[in-house]
């Protein structure tokens, strides 16, 4: 299992990743699950997996060999917008998904990965996409600004609660952390390291991209300063009548 999520802001886009990869409390291995292509000057794009490690593998392999290839006729920077990259992600991951399907795990959907796509081309808007194993997908919205994918239940009452467009790109980075660090806390399937990236609409770059591991001073203390936060707060919220 693992925890990743997408923001988009009016001010850009924010990417959350872990690197735990487990067959089983005794067969935990780490893989980044962030992956930045290098795309043409006039584009920028994210994918962010989940997942079987095999299948977002292959699928991530295809897209690699496919943008190397000038002679291909769709690929992420031969296609003119993000909505077709998803929906190209999507073909490629059910066809993966398909070339398995011989496989006793294909049985009971452990084959079976899910994406985030993220970043922006060049005179359209900054976008964010979450592509499901079947590979249709949806975007995120105003009303929904974030994406998650894997491990999602701990991580999401801080998103709902903190996250709307207008807010920063730092403090949406933080939030992040903040869900990355409740779905550690409660599921040892979720872990360090984790990467953080940060794109500011229309820069057609990337403004930032950390690696936390397990020991990192920033996560270390955040994660401190966000758990004392709740205690104070628990101690100061209304006492029933007869307290």
């Amino acid at each position: 299992m693992t925890y990743c999520v997408a923001i988009s802001l009016d001010a850009g886009l924010v990417f959350a990743s872990d690197s735990r990869t487990n067959a089983g409390v005794d067969d935990v291995s780490i893989y980044s699950k962030m992956h930045l292509f290098d795309t043409a000057a006039d584009r920028v794009v994210v994918l962010l997996s989940a997942g079987n490690l095999a299948t977002t593998q292959a699928v991530t392999k295809r897209l690699e060999r496919d943008l190397a290839n000038p002679d291909i006729d769709v690929s992420i920077n031969a296609l003119a917008h993000l909505d077709e990259i998803a929906r190209y992600v999507g073909e490629i991951s059910a066809q993966v998904q398909s070339d398995f399907s011989g496989q006793p795990e294909q049985q009971t959907g452990l084959m079976e990965a899910s994406f985030i796509l993220g970043g922006q081309i060049q005179g359209q808007p900054h976008e964010a996409y979450l592509i499901y194993p079947q590979g249709n997908y949806i975007a995120a919205s105003q009303e929904k600004p974030f994406l998650q994918i894997g491990e999602t239940k701990y991580g999401k009452p801080i998103l709902d609660r903190i996250i709307e467009p207008t807010i920063s790109l730092e403090r949406a980075g933080r939030c992040a952390m903040i869900s990355m660090d409740a779905s550690m806390r409660s599921n040892l399937s979720v872990g360090p390291p984790i990467e953080l990236l940060f794109y500011t609409a229309d820069s057609l770059t990337v403004a930032r991209r950390c690696r936390f591991d397990q020991n990192d001073p920033y996560l270390t203390s955040l994660s401190s300063a966000w758990s004392e936060g709740l205690k104070r707060l628990f101690l100061e919220l209304p006492r029933f009548d007869w307290e």
